[in-house]
């Protein structure tokens, strides 16, 4: 997946005046938020952050260019606006890539269940699953293959192949899919 970088400028003005004229300017206003809790007023290029911000999922790292220095983040929130399609506010979340960071990812499944082509039901359980690793390596998204499940198959979070370096919180006996017999 490509990195995407956002460019930013640190800013001193705030309130609906300053922000009309950032946007104004086709620029967005921002927040970034440290891990100590401390905050940079910026405002960022409107065009690349639509860009990353449609194109990536809330685990996935930006490249955010703070007056020129590189910084790993996240994008956090953003305030949206529906009737005109524009984003009117970011949050940003700096990383230092040393800090465990925690995450609930929804999971995706892929492939049509054997069992189902012979006549069964795929019954989901749990949606998500709740991760603990370092930002770097944190799965921008998690994926289960459920192709080879035959009727009354299981598949469990424990089964989720994340590597070793992704520590998973949820209770790893809890069921994602089961395939159930057909009915009769």
């Amino acid at each position: 997946m490509e990195q995407f970088v956002i460019n930013a400028k640190t800013r001193s003005l705030s309130g609906k005046t300053a922000a009309k004229r950032i946007r104004a300017e086709g620029n967005l206003p921002a927040i970034a938020y440290n891990e100590k809790g401390e905050s940079i007023m910026l405002e960022v290029n409107a065009q690349e952050f639509s860009k990353a911000w449609r194109s990536i999922t809330k685990t996935t790292l930006v490249n955010l260019k703070i007056d020129g220095n590189d910084n790993q983040a996240y994008i956090k929130d953003t305030e949206y606006d529906i009737k005109t399609d524009k984003n009117l506010h970011a949050d940003f979340h700096i990383v230092s890539g040393k800090k465990p960071i925690t995450a609930v990812l929804k999971i995706r499944l892929s492939g049509n269940p054997a069992g189902v082509l012979k006549g069964g039901f795929m019954v989901k359980h749990v949606p998500d699953v709740k991760l603990k690793a370092l930002p770097a390596d944190m799965p921008a998204a998690v994926t289960a293959d459920v192709s080879p499940l035959e009727i009354g198959g299981k598949l469990a979070i424990k089964d989720l192949k994340l590597g070793e370096k992704v520590e998973i919180l949820t209770n790893p006996e809890s069921l994602i899919v089961t395939i159930a017999p057909p009915k009769k």
